[in-house]
């Protein structure tokens, strides 16, 4: 059992100067985040992706059901949209239920091309859930593999998090993911796209602008009553639209018999009042996330594009606050 009683106090003493009204409820929330990670640490609540059959399979991080069946009928690949209850309402509550010990076998054969830095949080600093909220003790149990358990990780994200817009573009995503199945042709391939996430950037990079306030801000600004719903609902859409275009690229550019396309959780836009995918958030519009199976056929339509980046490797701070994490 860990304790951090100093700086959950702490935590709560700014929680009180900067919202008192909300306060109170903080603290309850706090110590509900004790429960449910005692708990799902131990039998996590939701499907692992490794009993479902798939040769690749396809992370939307952030993707909501009811979206997804909205744009369905402008993809080919997509015919029936199947659910599950994801494992996680968070990046890392989902890594952490996914990679352990009980899928060690599995891990072992999977190359994973991810765009997303909770996984160096995870892995290598050990920084387990929760991540943006103190709990005064910690009774969690958490049965995370090593880093070296994987077959390879391709850390996308440490090199192409594009300063524009403030993310790893999905092209990269796709082009590291070609090169990673026509290479190494793993016996799994897991490709963690970033989109739909904050930031909503679909209309901006296709207008060839930086994304403005509320695309960066999203459902922030939607919570604080700078936007409209109907504003913010829209760009979170075409975000997901620009991330579908490119799939539709990997999947003629890669061989494989099964692949299925899901997401690490939903994004909630004022549900129960709720804002994006709180820590331990059970409500369906973030735990029930999309199954979607098709296969791929490499008709080499596309050379992958991996120049050396002119970037510095990014802060993973930066990297985490740029997708709305403090």
């Amino acid at each position: 059992m860990q304790t951090n009683v100093r700086e959950w106090l702490s935590e709560m003493r700014e929680q009180l100067r900067e919202n008192p009204t909300r306060a109170p409820l903080y603290v309850v929330y706090t110590w509900y985040l004790i429960l449910w990670y005692a708990v799902t640490s131990r039998i996590p609540f939701g499907t692992n992706v490794y009993e479902r059959d798939w040769d690749i399979l396809i992370i939307l991080d952030a993707c909501r059901v009811d979206t997804l069946r909205e744009v369905a009928d402008e993809y080919d690949f997509i015919e029936d949209i199947d659910t599950i209850w994801s494992v996680g309402s968070q990046s890392d509550e989902w890594m952490a239920n996914t990679f352990t010990e009980t899928y060690h076998e599995e891990i072992e054969q999977t190359h994973y091309v991810v765009g997303n830095g909770h996984v160096s949080q995870l892995f290598e600093r050990g920084d387990l859930p929760p991540k943006n909220n103190t709990t005064p003790i910690d009774f969690s149990k958490w049965d995370l593999v090593d880093l070296a358990t994987f077959d390879a990780v391709d850390m996308v994200w440490r090199d192409y998090h594009d300063d524009t817009y403030h993310v790893v573009l999905p092209r990269v995503m796709t082009d590291h993911a070609i090169e990673a199945g026509r290479q190494d042709n793993p016996d799994k391939l897991i490709v963690h796209y970033m989109q739909p996430h904050l930031p909503y950037i679909g209309q901006s990079v296709c207008e060839g602008r930086p994304p403005t306030d509320i695309e960066r801000d999203g459902y922030k600004r939607l919570e604080t009553g700078d936007a409209e719903h109907e504003e913010v609902y829209r760009l979170y859409k075409e975000t997901l639209r620009f991330v579908l275009d490119d799939i539709e690229t990997l999947l003629e550019n890669i061989n494989a018999e099964t692949v299925a396309i899901t997401a690490d959780h939903g994004e909630a836009f004022g549900e129960l009042g709720a804002y994006g995918h709180p820590e331990g958030f059970p409500h369906p519009i973030v735990k029930r996330v999309p199954w979607i199976t098709t296969s791929a056929n490499d008709m080499e339509t596309r050379k992958p594009n991996l120049g050396p980046d002119t970037a510095e490797e990014t802060d993973l701070e930066k990297h985490l606050r740029d997708l709305g994490y403090r």
